[in-house]
């Protein structure tokens, strides 16, 4: 096969050129930082030339997709996983207890990082793929079932997601304004808001947003645990308020007796959910004008999660204890304290909405399209398209997030149904494709073959016990008196009417 690079000509239009193949080998070792050494030769060297060829043939388009920097890249994995979703886990260590809570995150995030990394080397492996259905069509043989069938799941994942960041959003405004207005008008703000916000068509773009979602979210995640620890107890837990539960906060180190497998699951399924964002990943790569650089942003988010995800659940889990409640926001003691925390959260609410519509609707949008010239240019049928697909992916989400009763339940459906294929069976499959007849060549490839065989195991564990809980856990909010109905007026506030106001 010809090996090419680009260059730009006189004009500034990147351009395909041959080159001599030397200069891939050395673009190889200086660029390759390990990710493809278990790879042969030939494909090593062939991907390299794919890489090259991709991006020159992206940069003659007039909207250029492969531009981001591994910088960018790891600002938006920060602005996705710098999240509400954190200020959940304090109330999974109050069902789980210290020790189960603290190894169940320790362990997501290992398998996390092995997963990605697999995921990556897959990818460099085959430097076409431009989302996780692309992933799944080539781990799976060239399967078009497995195409498809990862589509409709990204499809229901994505749009689900971005159906409780509206409900999220109107959330939070109902607790600001003191449910000033309908509900459904906040949920309609926020859609509104969301498809503005989401018309940039480039992930480079979408990255800026995400600088100012994380830092926002930090600064949330920062005063909650600043109000924590002034107050002089909790306010409220799911049990009442302070002091119904007990006048001593406690907290356990296993879970308390009586505890069940489905409240256990759940707990598990709600820490599993937030180290699983690899969904995404692979449409990341894809826009990279260097997609070999990635382990570096990857390495960056690890860091920041192995911290975010821990160490303020558990000084949360440490002042709150039996009156924990997801997200931990809702347990402070004062309204002021309450609000001054949440008012943050409304940025990366929008902002994770905005990437999760863009991965989305760049599924479809490239299947309408296909090669037409339109799907990379400035055209008023391109942006048209772009722009309507969007409003009909905002739109379906507002519904979901209308009609479904328990948002919270239904996404640990999806972490069971969904994340068990996209955070491990696809990987451990990839694995198989990238190492197959190889499995146990040398001490750390066995090592890494016995993992991945745990990988399999874990997403089958989520796929058949996890399912059943969340099921179960939907059909007890079913089955609870007082179901919020679809459409409605009511307030959705976590400041509960008849609060009594405490002072620190």
């Amino acid at each position: 096969m010809a090996d090419y690079d680009w260059a730009t000509n006189e004009k500034g239009v990147a351009q395909v050129v041959e080159v001599d193949p030397t200069k891939i080998e050395e673009e190889t070792q200086r660029r390759g930082s390990g990710v493809l050494d278990n790879i042969p030769e030939d494909v090593r060297r062939g991907s390299i030339s794919k890489i090259f060829q991709l991006v020159a043939e992206d940069h003659q388009h007039e909207i250029k997709y492969r531009s981001m920097s591994w910088t960018k890249v790891a600002w938006l994995l920060a602005g996705d996983q710098v999240c509400l979703a954190i200020m959940a886990q304090t109330w999974s260590l109050s069902v789980l207890g210290w020790v189960p809570g603290i190894l169940t995150m320790l362990g997501a995030g290992i398998l996390f990082w092995i997963t990605s990394m697999t995921m990556h080397r897959f990818i460099m492996k085959y430097p076409q793929i431009k989302d996780i259905c692309d992933f799944a069509y080539y781990a799976c043989g060239h399967s078009r079932i497995a195409y498809e069938f990862a589509g409709i799941m990204l499809l229901l994942n994505n749009i689900m997601l971005i159906g409780f960041h509206v409900w999220t959003g109107a959330r939070i405004i109902n607790t600001l304004s003191n449910h000033s207005l309908c509900t459904v008008v906040f949920s309609v703000i926020v859609t509104l808001i969301g498809i503005i916000l989401s018309t940039a068509r480039t992930l480079k773009h979408v990255s800026f947003m995400s600088m100012f979602s994380s830092c926002f979210m930090g600064l949330a995640i920062l005063l909650f645990l600043v109000f924590v620890g002034i107050e002089k107890h909790p306010g409220y837990g799911y049990s009442g308020y302070f002091p119904t539960a007990g006048a001593t906060v406690t907290t356990l180190v296993v879970p308390a007796k009586g505890t069940g497998f489905v409240a256990c699951m759940n707990a598990v399924l709600n820490i599993t959910f937030l180290w699983v964002p690899q969904i995404l990943f692979p449409t990341f790569i894809s826009e990279m004008e260097r997609p070999q650089d990635f382990p570096k942003s990857l390495a960056v988010l690890a860091a920041m999660s192995a911290f975010l995800f821990i160490v303020p659940p558990a000084i949360g889990y440490h002042y709150l204890g039996q009156y924990s409640t997801a997200p931990a926001f809702g347990s402070l003691g004062t309204n002021t304290f309450i609000k001054a925390s949440f008012a943050f959260v409304i940025v990366p609410t929008l902002v994770i909405g905005v990437i999760y519509a863009n991965v989305t609707a760049k599924f479809i949008y490239f299947r309408i399209m296909g090669k037409s010239r339109h799907a990379h240019s400035n055209t008023v049928i391109g942006w048209g398209v772009w722009i309507g697909v969007m409003v009909v992916i905002w739109v379906i989400a507002f519904i979901f997030s209308e009609v479904i009763p328990s948002m919270g339940d239904f996404l640990s459906l999806l972490g069971a149904a969904f994340d068990s294929f996209f955070g491990f069976i696809f990987f451990a499959i990839a694995y198989w494709q990238l190492h197959r007849g190889q499995f146990f060549n040398g001490a750390l490839r066995s090592v890494n073959s016995v993992v991945h065989i745990i990988v399999m195991g874990v997403g089958l564990f989520l796929l058949g016990p996890g399912l059943y809980a969340a099921c179960e856990a939907i059909i007890a909010a079913y089955s609870a008196p007082g179901v919020t109905p679809a459409f409605t007026c009511s307030a959705n506030s976590i400041l509960l009417p008849g609060a009594p106001k405490y002072v620190y």
